[in-house]
């Protein structure tokens, strides 16, 4: 194990899932639970854990009510995202709150520290969790929070830190994420992906220096898994700063575009890309670059739902494991990253590493 990339306080890897009874557990409150990745979450803890009680959570009862009923042990509930209790019965009992929206009241997170209940937050931008960080200094014994607003919920953080292992040192981690246009999801995924854009520069790693980039500083060029070159920006999830406490790299950077996968230039379906790009240097001293293509036939909410899931089983203590302590997390700091890449795969993605090359050379 690279001694530069910090492991997991977690077992989450060695016990399989449902290792421990989740039928004991109060539901699982899934805020926006009834929209298109909240959906597949509440599926994808289904499939981990079928004896978990969940309660799906949204403005429209209607619309809870379908997903409630096709999960089965499900309730539907109405939120008020205006109100501190949420609108819910003084009576309502939870075991986690999840939230697939963008709260900005945080109406949410104050239910979960008053309730000590874990709380997942996934649609904050890293120049945007500074309210989330203050509640939890102010009640740092209440509940373990998971700030879980990386790309698609640690699908690209985790894996590399796993590809990351097999480096004694990394200099430098590059990031290129393809959303296909075809593949925003729901109005919530469409309204967060205008702020984050809009809002702010983005922050970057730059040989050691902390910077704010945009308009040129901020364009790139990537590179599709078919070999296509695709204009991309920077852009400002968590990843880059938990990639940058975990490993001491000295140049982070995370490019997205928004634009035609290489599934449909194929002629088929969308799909969704996550290349990997790490330079250091082996066990011997020499320079290496890696380069890892991850890509899910299915497009980005399978991913998005898979490591909620995972943030919430790890959170319950459902992998066998004891539940983390009231804390303040992130996804590298909970789960395994063998694990989650583990379950990545089975959940469909498909992993392609390319022949490291001498870095000196490439």
């Amino acid at each position: 194990m690279n001694a530069q990339v910090s492991s997991a306080q977690s077992a989450s890897q060695t016990f399989s899932a449902g290792s421990v009874p989740a039928a004991g557990h109060a539901p699982v409150l899934i805020v926006g639970g009834s929209g298109v990745v909240g959906a597949q979450g509440a599926q994808a803890l289904r499939r981990l854990h079928p004896g978990l009680k969940l309660a799906i959570a949204g403005r429209d009862r209607g619309r809870a009510e379908a997903v409630a009923a096709g999960l089965g042990d499900a309730e539907a509930v109405v939120v008020d995202l205006h109100r501190a209790d949420l609108g819910l019965p003084a009576d309502a009992r939870f075991s986690a709150v999840v939230v697939f929206v963008k709260d900005e009241r945080l109406n949410t997170l104050k239910y979960a520290l008053h309730h000590r209940l874990p709380y997942i937050s996934t649609s904050s931008g890293s120049f945007e969790i500074a309210p989330e960080v203050s509640w939890h200094l102010r009640h740092p014994g209440r509940s373990p929070m998971l700030l879980a607003s990386h790309w698609l919920a640690g699908a690209a953080t985790l894996p590399a830190l796993h590809f990351a292992a097999a480096l004694s040192k990394v200099e430098r981690i590059g990031i290129f994420a393809l959303l296909d246009e075809h593949d925003m999801g729901g109005p919530a995924a469409a309204a967060d992906y205008e702020r984050l854009t809009t809002a702010a520069a983005a922050q970057i790693l730059d040989r050691g220096q902390w910077r704010w980039v945009r308009g040129e500083d901020a364009a790139s060029v990537g590179t599709s898994v078919d070999g296509t070159p695709v204009p991309a920006s920077a852009y400002s999830p968590m990843d880059v700063v938990s990639l940058a406490a975990a490993t001491d790299a000295h140049s982070i950077r995370l490019d997205m575009a928004l634009g035609e996968s290489a599934s449909r230039r194929r002629g088929e379906a969308f799909s969704t890309e996550i290349v990997l790009e790490l330079e250091g240097e082996d066990a011997d001293g020499r320079p290496l670059r890696q380069r890892h293509e991850l890509v899910h036939p299915q497009g980005q909410a399978p991913l998005t739902a898979l490591g909620i899931a995972l943030g919430v089983e790890r959170l319950l203590g459902l992998d066998g494991a004891a539940a983390p302590a009231p804390g303040l997390y992130t996804p590298d700091l909970l789960i395994d990253p063998a694990y989650f890449l583990r379950r990545m795969r089975e959940a469909g993605t498909q992993v392609r590493s390319l022949a490291v090359e001498d870095a000196a050379a490439a």
